[in-house]
């Protein structure tokens, strides 16, 4: 196997003519050329260089190789700058899944921040849901993921494999129309005061997760109007429609008109974390990135 330093002597020995006149371009003694030199005749299996009184020749093989250097040492050289400027947050790509409520209320900031402090970072930005933005993850489809899993769930998912980087607690709220019976409560309401009313249920997991919240409680929701988009449930609710519960990020995400948003007992929360691989974890702009995500996420709760 060529090496590139073997090589960078090979093309000092050639500008210069000597060993000895290599060994001082390039800061180091004669016999280092030497044995440099012997190395890579070993690994090519043909001499390149012939002695011709007190200079040295290039051989047809050694000429081939010095002009095939110059392209190789050029190309390395432009390899190293990039990584190191990568390594120093010069530049640098990440790939970021969010869930939906995420990719609307913490990653706005915690981009803009990203891109004040290292503006040669670029992120791209795409939406799953867990579990599905996890497979992305482990699938090599993306850098970081957002995800969320519900206190006490059954099934929770397994994140040993991953590093987990908490971002805040989401906690479950009730929305009702403004003139809903239930509309001015003080403090908290027990879930099991909305059994009779008609359900607006979101996303897949928070509807089983709702399912399971009202099942604890000893009924289960009529669900009439079911959808994925969150601004849909708020607009369902506001319409006198029926009730709803939604993580508090995903009521943020939104501007609720018509609606009033009630804590809810037994309170239920769920976990909102970035996750990424442990090698990637490494990586100067994927650390950059989960910094300014946590970052948001403390922002996030300390203005509730």
């Amino acid at each position: 196997m060529i090496e590139a330093r073997h090589l960078r002597v090979l093309r000092a020995v050639a500008s210069t003519g000597s060993f000895s006149a290599a060994g001082r371009e390039l800061g180091c003694t004669q016999p280092a050329v030497s044995q440099q030199m012997k190395a890579l005749e070993s690994s090519v299996g043909t001499p390149l260089l012939v002695r011709t009184g007190r200079e040295m020749r290039l051989t047809q093989a050694g000429e081939a190789l010095v002009r095939h250097a110059a392209g190789i040492i050029a190309g390395l050289t432009a390899a190293e700058e990039e990584v190191a400027a990568i390594a120093g947050l010069r530049a640098g790509r990440v790939r970021l899944v969010s869930f939906p409520s995420g990719s609307s209320t913490l990653v706005p900031t915690a981009l803009a921040a990203l891109r004040a402090a290292h503006p040669g970072t670029r992120v791209s930005l795409e939406e799953a849901e867990p579990p599905n933005s996890v497979e992305l993850l482990r699938e090599g489809d993306c850098d970081v993921a957002l995800a969320f899993r519900y206190e006490g769930a059954a099934g929770a998912e397994e994140w040993d494999d991953l590093v987990v980087r908490p971002l805040l607690t989401d906690r479950l709220v009730a929305l009702v129309p403004e003139g809903h019976r239930l509309a001015r409560t003080e403090g908290s309401l027990a879930i099991g005061e909305l059994a009779r009313e008609s359900w607006i249920a979101g996303c897949p997991r928070c509807r089983g997760q709702l399912v399971e919240v009202c099942e604890g409680a000893g009924f289960s929701p009529r669900i009439d109007f079911a959808t994925d988009d969150y601004p849909a449930v708020v607009g369902l609710v506001g319409a006198g429609l029926g009730v709803a519960v939604l993580p508090q990020l995903a009521v943020e995400s939104v501007r609720p008109r018509g609606v009033r948003t009630v804590a809810l007992e037994p309170a239920v929360r769920r976990e909102i974390v970035a996750l990424t691989l442990p090698d990637l974890a490494q990586v100067p702009a994927v650390a950059a990135t989960l910094d300014e995500l946590a970052r948001a996420g403390a922002r996030q709760s300390a203005a509730r």
